[in-house]
């Protein structure tokens, strides 16, 4: 195992003293128990959201605190849910009297967690809803799961949902717009290699040097097939066909195309893909509106990559355009 760490135990506590170096004028930083939240929370009059999920997904999802997306996320050992403590500390810290958004990743561990963080938040008298995201056609149930795993959507949601937050929606019209943009979102990932987890020290699962997985899940969670390395039209061909397939998506759709990359891919590649993606939408009356491209939802040092579609209405647009200014995504501010 290489990596540029000091003890696997630390990794976590010394990437959030790190976040705090880099970002102390955006950001603050809770040590005990792990929370990241915007400088200036609670806002007053404002929904805030929460999210949050295992480490070695950056920057998903401390990498997208700020204005315009989430108010706190909560960052759990790698690929392990946060506690519910971290969680209701979370909570507590941004709500600011107008209720709590959580968006929760469909994996068993999140939500059983937000659960329990969001009841004992109510006993305190904070409003909070839960959406549950689960936008990966690959699989029906995983190692992780119950049901489809929560991925590319996630982020989508986050910035919409901080969009509408920041306009001053109101807690229930929030929480129905993350529902909106969960249901009209689809994603596919696949994996050209393994990833290593710290504490592990060798890789997740054996691919051999001419395999990749299809339908991978960002744990390193088996896919829908196994097969030998095609080139970039024959990949995005066959996990474009399976999203746009399960919505459906028709001619005269516009939407927002979200390519991201695993951790190991390099852009150049990003952009193949994309090109290769442009060119099956076009081919099938799908408008791209939108585009986001880069490595947003990592899974540590993988190489491979999502494919993320969001069925777009004037609503969704004019919140994705809205400013954000976090540490991962900024435009507007």
């Amino acid at each position: 195992m290489k990596k540029l760490i000091n003890n696997p135990e630390n990794v976590v506590r010394e990437e959030l003293e790190g976040i705090a170096a880099a970002h102390s004028d955006r950001l603050r930083v809770s040590l005990d128990p792990y929370y990241v939240m915007r400088s200036d929370a609670p806002v007053n009059g404002k929904v805030a959201i929460v999210s949050g999920g295992g480490s070695g997904h950056e920057p998903m999802h401390g990498g997208f605190v700020g204005p315009g997306m989430l108010d706190a996320a909560c960052p759990g050992e790698v690929f392990t849910s946060p506690t519910p403590d971290q969680i209701l500390a979370a909570t507590k810290a941004v709500s600011g009297g107008s209720g709590v958004l959580h968006i929760v990743k469909n994996y068993t561990g999140d939500i059983l967690n937000f659960e329990m963080a969001a009841d004992l938040a109510k006993e305190e008298g904070i409003e909070v809803e839960a959406v549950v995201t689960n936008d990966d056609v690959a699989v029906q149930d995983s190692l992780y799961t119950a049901g489809r795993r929560g991925v590319g959507v996630t982020v989508l949601a986050e910035k919409i949902c901080g969009a509408a937050a920041e306009a001053g929606r109101n807690l229930s019209q929030v929480a129905e717009l993350c529902r909106r943009v969960n249901s009209e979102g689809r994603t596919m990932g696949m994996a050209l290699t393994s990833c290593t987890v710290p504490a592990a020290g060798k890789p997740t699962f054996e691919l051999g040097d001419d395999e990749m997985e299809i339908g991978i899940g960002i744990h390193g969670e088996p896919g829908r097939q196994r097969r030998k390395v095609a080139p970039a039209d024959e990949i995005v061909d066959l996990m474009a066909t399976a999203i746009t397939d399960d919505l459906p998506f028709r001619s005269g759709d516009r939407v927002l195309a979200f390519v991201n990359g695993m951790g190991g891919t390099p852009l150049i590649e990003l952009y193949i893909v994309y090109r290769a993606l442009a060119r099956f939408l076009g081919g099938r009356g799908i408008s791209i509106q939108r585009n986001l491209i880069g490595s947003y939802i990592t899974s540590l040092e993988m190489a491979g990559c999502s494919i993320t579609l969001l069925r777009l209405d004037d609503e969704m647009l004019g919140y994705w355009d809205a400013p954000v200014n976090t540490p991962g995504l900024r435009w507007g501010a």
